[in-house]
């Protein structure tokens, strides 16, 4: 085959990405295989990197997916540290930030998600850490000496991990976030308050109801000042306030774009032979029975392989309902399925806001379920939401244990 043409392409070099080799090989042992990744690593797992790494449960040279002998078993070529800029899907071209050209017979988007951006002055300075990737937990661990101090913007998934991390690490940490209680998207009201007093005890300060407005430096640090009339100096400044879906590629050739990357229940977006999965696309969920993006690690697995299969010449409808955990000091949970504090909450516990197992419900229907504390109940949780039957809190009082 002429050089710089691949049966299939991959763009984008994290778990989707690398999931969907093994996709594509079970299908296709022969087929050219060629994966772009903008990090100069090989693909690893995220999750690690605001949880584990910092626990001392795992070491940096463990969180890799695979081994390079994986993608030279596999007959990849890897193009790691290039970014693709222009995609040409009629003439089924991607072409690199140095100017190289590659053919595609068929194209896996697989560009997940960037940070969010701080949109106050000095929210670009150079130093602060939007916190996603390898190579910023290594510039932060870097500087994580036990002392020094953090300020935290955000309360959500990633802003809650960090926090916990790098209090159990010794840094004196502040929060900054304008809901009123931690996670308070996803958390019962009860649940997040709970969690905010737990965070508190553990010496974190928080700063509810507040945002930064405006952010520079002093020495090596950095002075924040808030819409309350704050100031807040700190060593260290990490933002996690979220991701956007990576769809400048697939906008600019094009594509049809909502929530991200449209794709159908293949995971096809609206130009043949393009594929999307990840935290780019935009899927319809069988089980909940709506369009979403879900950013999270067992999405992007299975999604991958999915997409692998199905750009191989699999039929395979993507009906998979991912479950995502987090870990925040002694206290962690699994969740699966549509965990929003807007829905109906019904919670079993067993210990209060400790464990138990929390319902989301919609007009009687388990439509999420979050396990606080409580493992190996993952399947169980899927099954009541697939059931989609009315259920009472008498009913669910002890289904999940």
């Amino acid at each position: 085959m002429p050089e710089n043409v691949f049966t299939y392409i991959i763009v984008g070099g994290g778990l989707a990405g690398a999931s969907a080799i093994e996709g594509i090989r079970e299908q296709d042992a022969a087929g050219t295989l060629l994966l772009i990744g903008d990090e100069k690593h090989l693909p690893y797992d995220r999750p690690p990197l605001s949880k584990k790494l910092w626990l001392g449960k795992k070491r940096v040279d463990e969180i890799f997916l695979h081994d390079a002998a994986f993608y030279r078993a596999n007959h990849v070529e890897l193009k790691l540290g290039v970014t693709v800029t222009r995609l040409d899907p009629f003439r089924k071209t991607v072409a690199d930030d140095s100017g190289n050209e590659y053919h595609y017979g068929k194209l896996l988007l697989a560009t997940g998600g960037r940070p969010r951006p701080l949109p106050v002055p000095g929210g670009e300075l150079d130093g602060i850490c939007y916190f996603r990737y390898l190579d910023d937990y290594e510039k932060v661990r870097a500087k994580a000496a036990p002392g020094r101090s953090v300020l935290v913007v955000g309360g959500g998934f990633i802003g809650s991990e960090m926090a916990a991390a790098l209090c159990v690490n010794g840094l004196a940490v502040t929060m900054i976030f304008p809901e009123d209680s931690l996670c308070q998207l996803v958390f019962p009201p009860a649940l997040s308050l709970a969690m905010r007093n737990y965070f508190l005890d553990k010496g974190i300060v928080i700063l509810n109801g507040d945002k930064p407005v405006a952010i520079s430096k002093r020495g090596e640090g950095f002075v924040t000042r808030t819409e309350k009339g704050r100031e807040i100096g700190s060593d260290i400044v990490i933002v996690g306030i979220g991701i956007q879906p990576e769809v400048k590629l697939a906008s600019s050739a094009g594509l049809k774009i909502e929530n991200g990357i449209v794709v159908n229940e293949y995971l096809q977006t609206s130009y043949p032979g393009i594929y999307a999965a990840g935290d780019n696309a935009y899927f319809p969920c069988k089980a909940l029975g709506k369009k979403m993006r879900a950013e999270h690690w067992d999405n992007a697995l299975n999604q991958g392989k999915y997409a692998g299969r199905n750009m191989a010449g699999s039929v395979q409808p993507y009906d998979y309902l991912a479950y995502f955990f987090s870990d925040l000091f002694e206290f962690g949970y699994e969740a699966v399925g549509e965990v929003s504090s807007k829905l109906t909450v019904f919670a079993d516990w067993q210990e209060e806001n400790r464990k138990g197992v929390v319902y989301y419900l919609d007009r009687n229907k388990v439509r999420g379920v979050m396990l606080c504390d409580v493992w190996g109940q993952v399947d169980a949780a899927r099954q009541l939401i697939l059931k989609s039957e009315d259920v009472t809190e008498a009913g669910l009082r002890g289904a999940i244990r």
